[in-house]
């Protein structure tokens, strides 16, 4: 019950939020869920453009930046929520299968989970490899990446690979909510860095 209030209350905290936060013109009609399209919220970004910075929080709450990865290379996979099936596999994928072949690479996984949710499914999970890291405070990445969905207040499915000068290098959104991520070109543009 306390998790079905907790849900109920920050879903109503990020809807209002929300309000305030333009359209995102750039990346309009291109995610839907149960065939209907979804409308994200924030500044959408590019390939080839420099990666905003943002603020989220770790496990303790501790405020991390992208700053904080200066000089590396980035993959940044974004779920709307860990506790859910897609997600779940999305994040144990670049985990287990991606994390230990590309060891140069720092692996974020951004949602507005709590963080002590976020390390709750970490340890149940052993997530070890990847950084899950929370927007739930400032939602300044979803913000700042043009990922927030209108009246949820959850970020759209996507992932992103910057170079190590923090340049967008590829950017997919997933169309469907209920999909997982085409793997075979973010492996590609991983190999290329």
């Amino acid at each position: 019950m306390l998790r079905l209030i907790t849900f109920a209350l920050c879903t109503f905290c990020s809807a209002t939020f929300a309000a305030n936060i333009a359209e995102n013109s750039l990346d309009a009609g291109k995610v839907s869920a149960q065939s209907k399209p979804i409308t994200l919220l924030g500044t959408g970004v590019e390939v080839s453009q420099q990666a905003p910075n943002f603020k989220v929080v770790n496990d303790s709450f501790s405020p991390i930046t992208l700053n904080d990865y200066k000089g590396q290379a980035v993959l940044i996979s974004v779920v709307p929520s860990l506790d859910t099936g897609v997600c779940s596999i999305q994040t144990k994928h670049f985990n287990e299968k991606v994390a230990e072949k590309f060891p140069n690479i720092v692996m974020l996984t951004i949602s507005v989970d709590l963080p002590f949710a976020q390390k709750r499914f970490c340890k149940a999970e052993n997530i070890d490899k990847i950084t899950a890291l929370s927007d739930s405070v400032w939602r300044d990445f979803g913000q700042n990446y043009g990922l927030i969905i209108k009246d949820m207040g959850l970020l759209t499915r996507a992932v992103f690979v910057l170079n190590s000068e923090h340049k967008i290098v590829y950017k997919q959104l997933v169309d469907d909510l209920s999909k997982e991520p085409n793997y075979e070109p973010i492996i590609s543009a991983m190999n290329a860095l």
